[in-house]
Order: C-alpha cells, then structure tokens, then sequence
C-alpha cells in the first residue's frame, strides 16, 4: 500500500476542493515504477496488484488518502486567468520517501473537477504516454522534474477531434504548487491564506528561507537553473503559463512538449502557441515574466510595499546572471570543458551559430562532438573543422562529456510511434522506448542506435498538442 503522511490538506479550505475520482469502467495497468516506488516505501510488487490498479484508476480511494483538487489562477500566454485549479487532476496524498523528501501523489485524467471548465476531466492515452516517457527520460537526465509511478488504460473512450482511448498517468512531484497557487491567494486578498500557504512552501521546500524576499530569492534561483537544464537537453516545454512553474523548481504538466531534432532557436512545436511566445530561445525571457508575476504575489505578505516593490525588482533582475552562470556550466559540460567560464561563451556561442546554420542535429552534434565522424553534421565542415580546433587548443574532457551528452531522448517521432502502437494495445514499443531513454548516457547498441538516430525529413514530428 501507499504511506501517505499528508500536510496540504490541513492549509486554509478555500485553497482547494475535496473530492474523489469518477470510476472508469475497465481499468488495465499499462506500466509501472518499481524503483521509484521504492523511494516512495512502496512495496514494488504491489503495483501490479488489482488493488494498486483500481487505486490509480480512480475506482478505490487507499487508506490514508485524502484525494482533493488544488484551486489556482495563472497567467495563460499572458492573460490573466482567475479560474484555473485541477480540472483533471486529483492529489491522493502525500508520501515520505525512504530519502526523507516529502513528494505528491497525483492522479491526472481522473475525471471532471470544480475547477473542469465544462471538460470531461479526462485524458486520453497519447498525452499520458508522452508524460510518461518525457518525465522519465528528463530525470534520467538529471533535469528536475515530476516522476511518473504507473499509467492505466480506462476502458472508457474520451472524445476530443475524435474518440480516443483513455488513461490515467499517476504523477509525483515534490510538490503541486505553483506560481499560479500564491496568484490566486493574493488575487483574492486572501492574506491569512496567502500567508499559511508562505509558511507551507518555506517548511517543506526551503527551509533556510525566513522571508518572502528570501522565497523569491530561492525560487529563482532554482529556476534559472532549471530552465538551463532545459536548454542544455534541446527541451521546449511549449506553455510555460504561470500556473506550469513549479515552486520546487520542477519541470511539470508536460502538454505539448517536445525535444528538438534540428538545432534551431526559434523553435516552437505547441500547436496553440502562434505567436511564438514560449520558443526554445524564449523560455529564459518567459521565466522572468513569470517570475516577476511570483514576486507581485508576494507583494501583500510585506508591511513596507513600495519598499518591497524596490527589493522585489532587485531580486528579479539578477535572474539573467544566474542564468547565464549555469548555462555557462551546462554547456560547458557538453564541450567537456573543465571549469568553464564566461570566457568560454564564445566558444559555447560559436559552435550553437554553425549549428543554426547547417540544421545540425542538436542532440548528436554534442553527442558525436569528439567522435571522428563530428563533421557529417556540418555542411559548411572548413568552418566546423576551424572551430573544432580552438575547441582542441581550450582541451576538454571526455568523461565530462560523456555524462552531460544524451546518448538518446524521447524524439517526437519515436513518442509519436508509441501512441500509434498503443491505440491498437500494443505497449511494447512504449516499454523498449523507456528502457532506451531512462539510460540516456549508455552508447548506442544494436538494440538502442534506432533510437539514437534523427528522424528522417517524412518523419519529423513539427506540432504537438495539449490533451484537454
């Protein structure tokens, strides 16, 4: 069974609604994580029993669980938006893992909520795979981010352009909580809300903060090192709204996601994002928007406001130097260089420009970079062949390399081929592609290069797309 040891259901009522999933009629479990249910102290042999099946599911509520959908507001590509929360997702509880990190337990597509929005609550089996594999391979790769513990098929169709076979991703994280919680708190003038919610986060996400400029302070750095990891791996999250920026510093709500192939920094893949706001080069602007949303929040938690407006201001406009500072470590890595610098930008910045230019593979140019054959990325090789030899002449590492360079990612393409398999009910693509991308850093075997390989010009995947 589940431990749960919960603490967000004792916050002020208004900040959330309980309730219990809606039943689905023929529930069967697609996969499941044995080691991180051991983290969790879960019993891993239990998850393939009925009982864990009808608990992710949503037909049997676990004893301990206190199920409940989070109230939220958010900023959604920009515009305000004062009625969000869990539409289709229900948090069963809380877990002290065997680490001694306190994590969520969340069904998502576990039915219609108050905060649905006149949706189904559901989703369908395409996007819950996606989680699945993209959550996965990032924590392989080191990326913060939520985890995914099972998946389950409903028996049930959910209808979106057409009908679709449904499922359920049960999703753990450090925490749900979001930019978007403390926007709806002080959206409300609900100070004593917004203050319990403060002391929550700082007890169980930053116990070395003592104030709100001290939150602000922590929750930005930790994004900016998040969203350098994203850079580093070639991610595009595609709706970094503010009710999708995670508190703990956690990649979360994977919708339309996706890895680039071809190296190019104006990338944009969700389907609903026109205008570009959220492409690959965007993501670090869009994290100050967002986090200056966060501090404005915060604002009503401060005696002196205009004097917190001042400090506030300071806070956010140091996110570009620490930025900057981890994307000179992360890309430092990738080029294998020992302590890099800000002296190695150009370096850095050189090699990402040829790459822009030749449509360069982003994922095996750094992964080949110290391989014989580097050059066949390049159309313009004399200009990469000048490159790589003041690379040479700086030095590098290729154990550092060889642990910050995935071998392999879940590439649009291959995702896509496991959805397709899985609306005829096969899963065994879905559990050779998770073995592939939970060891990204393992050289290509006979059994793993297809997945290393870039896709074809008809097999490139352009847009993906949310599952609401």
């Amino acid at each position: 069974m589940i431990p749960f040891n919960n603490s967000y259901v004792h916050l002020p009522a208004q900040m959330f609604t309980r309730q219990t999933a809606k039943p689905v009629p023929d529930p069967t479990l697609i996969i499941a994580n044995a080691r991180l249910a051991t983290t969790l102290g879960i019993d891993p042999d239990w998850l393939n029993t009925p009982a864990a099946r009808d608990i992710f599911a949503g037909n049997a509520v676990a004893d301990g669980s206190e199920p409940l959908a989070s109230a939220y507001a958010g900023h959604q590509f920009g515009n305000w938006n004062p009625g969000l929360g869990d539409g289709r997702a229900l948090l069963l509880g809380e877990v002290l893992g065997t680490d001694g990190v306190r994590r969520d337990i969340q069904l998502k597509g576990s039915g219609p909520t108050p905060y649905s929005r006149s949706g189904d609550g559901r989703a369908w089996l395409g996007p819950v795979l996606r989680e699945y594999l993209v959550s996965e391979a990032m924590h392989a790769m080191g990326v913060p981010t939520t985890r995914a513990l099972a998946a389950v098929t409903t028996g049930e169709t959910v209808v979106r352009e057409e009908p679709l076979p449904g499922a359920i991703i049960t999703r753990v994280a450090q925490s749900h909580i979001r930019v978007g919680t403390f926007q709806l708190m002080a959206a409300r003038g609900d100070i004593d809300a917004l203050s319990a919610l403060f002391d929550h986060v700082v007890d169980r996400h930053f116990p070395e903060v003592d104030s709100p400029a001290a939150l602000l302070t922590a929750v930005t750095k930790a994004q900016a090192k998040l969203i350098a990891k994203w850079m580093s791996v070639g991610f595009v999250h595609g709706v970094m709204n503010t009710d999708n920026v995670s508190i703990a510093g956690e990649t979360i709500d994977y919708g339309p996601c996706a890895f680039m192939d071809v190296y190019d920094a104006a990338s944009v893949f969700s389907a609903i994002d026109r205008q570009g706001r959220y492409a690959y080069q965007n993501q670090p602007r869009i994290a100050v928007w967002n986090l200056a949303q966060f501090a404005t929040s915060l604002i009503p938690l401060m005696p002196d406001q205009d004097a917190a407006i001042e400090e506030f201001t300071a806070i956010i406009n140091a996110f570009p130097t620490h930025y900057e500072a981890q994307w000179i470590t992360a890309f430092g890595a990738k080029l294998g260089l020992d302590a890099p610098s800000e002296d190695d930008r150009a370096l850095i910045s050189d090699l990402l420009g040829l790459m822009q230019q030749d449509r360069a593979d982003f994922t095996n140019t750094f992964a080949n970079l110290a391989g014989p054959d580097a050059h066949d990325q390049f159309v313009d090789r004399a200009a990469f062949q000048a490159w790589s030899a003041r690379w040479q002449a700086r030095g590098y590492d290729a154990d550092i390399m060889a642990t910050a360079n995935p071998v392999i990612i879940p590439r649009n393409h291959q995702v896509e081929a496991v959805i397709a398999a899985g609306r005829d009910a096969d899963f065994s693509p879905c559990h050779a592609l998770l073995a592939a991308v939970t060891q990204p850093y393992a050289p290509a075997t006979d059994a793993t290069a297809a997945f290393a390989r870039a896709p074809a010009m008809d097999e490139r995947v352009t847009q993906t797309f949310c599952g609401t």
